[in-house]
């Protein structure tokens, strides 16, 4: 007799990943002459909270990882935003390590304010998870978002109107190098709770994700609910599947934009407003955006207000006053040339 579903599904979806990695890490010692003639197999990290989703993703790495020929390991973060936060990482570390992972972290964070808490806190666990990785010398960090948080992510970015790379929601691949993966984006949130549920996994929920302060809380329990009330079952998985065209498309749009990029630039390097006004506006504002960066904007604090303003020095030119980007960046119109450079 099989494994449940459940357990089956989850350990299906980490095999897949696992697969793609070593296909990658094979391929990596041809394009370095001088590489190692017996490396080590690959250290495949997973990033743990406790709960279900980030449990059932350990528990699939480690029943697969063995089979493939690859290491396993697993990090916590430690937020601080709790009473006994700490002893909670320890508990996680401790079930990591029952699982067989090896090796396991916990790393404590100090969660900073800019960008409000739920923004901040996102960014300290990142900073963290890139560090062990870089400690271990991993080849990944698995993260165990699923096809719910997926829905919620473009839900999010359809509220603050940021276009359609906001849509397209949460790579399957992201990071420096492709560092992380996200194999349960095709998988919904209930069945890595039945997985953990079947294989007797204790799992800890968090309370911040019930806390109606927070906003992807209420989008969980309050918006979505609404919607699937109004419209029906099947938003999470529409949402799902407009999260994949949209980031398609916006694949498609920046390689259009990297190409037209150098054919709208004089010799000496600036943009000519003409040239822009005759590219396709959705191009057109990706050369500006990528422009923008380059000149220093940090990219995610540069949103799509800013780039409609400086998009109005060339299409609605009525001799305005320069414009002031994130990043102390300014762009100005110059004698039918854009300049954008540090202020």
């Amino acid at each position: 007799m099989g494994p449940h579903p459940a357990v089956a599904a989850i350990r299906l979806a980490v095999r897949r990943v696992l697969h793609d990695l070593l296909t990658e890490h094979h391929r990596a010692p041809a394009a370095v002459p001088h590489a190692l003639p017996h490396e080590p197999p690959p250290l495949v990290l997973v990033a743990c909270s406790g709960g279900a989703d980030s449990m059932a993703l350990a528990s699939a790495l480690a029943f697969e990882s063995p089979k493939l020929g690859i290491r396993a390991g697993g990090v916590t973060v430690d937020h601080g935003l709790q009473h006994g936060s700490d002893a909670r990482a320890a508990d996680v570390v401790q079930r990591l390590r029952e699982l067989g992972l090896d090796p396991v972290d916990s790393v404590a964070v100090t969660v900073g304010r800019t960008g409000g808490p739920e923004a901040a806190a996102r960014d300290a666990r990142y900073a963290a998870l890139d560090t062990a990785a870089e400690r271990h010398g991993a080849a990944a960090v698995l993260l165990g978002h699923t096809r719910d948080d997926q829905a919620e992510t473009v839900l999010l970015g359809l509220a603050r109107g940021s276009g359609i790379r906001s849509l397209s929601g949460m790579a399957a691949v992201s990071g420096a190098g492709g560092r992380y993966r996200r194999p349960f984006l095709e998988l919904d949130r209930q069945t890595a709770r039945k997985a953990c549920m079947v294989q007797s996994l204790p799992v800890w929920d968090d309370p911040h994700n019930a806390d109606p302060a927070y906003t992807r809380s209420r989008l969980r329990h309050e918006g979505l609910p609404a919607l699937e009330k109004a419209l029906g079952k099947g938003v999470v998985e529409a949402l799902a599947r407009t999260a994949q065209l949209s980031r398609d498309d916006a694949d498609a749009l920046d390689s259009w934009a990297s190409q037209a990029e150098a054919t709208v630039r004089d010799a000496t390097g600036l943009l000519e407003c003409a040239k822009l006004y005759a590219l396709p506006p959705a191009v057109r504002r990706r050369v500006l955006r990528r422009a923008a960066i380059a000149a220093g904007a940090p990219a995610g604090s540069l949103f799509a207000r800013h780039i409609e303003e400086v998009d109005r020095l060339i299409t609605g030119w009525r001799g305005q006053g320069a414009i002031n980007l994130p990043g102390k960046v300014v762009a100005q119109r110059q004698g039918g040339r854009l300049v954008i450079r540090q202020g």
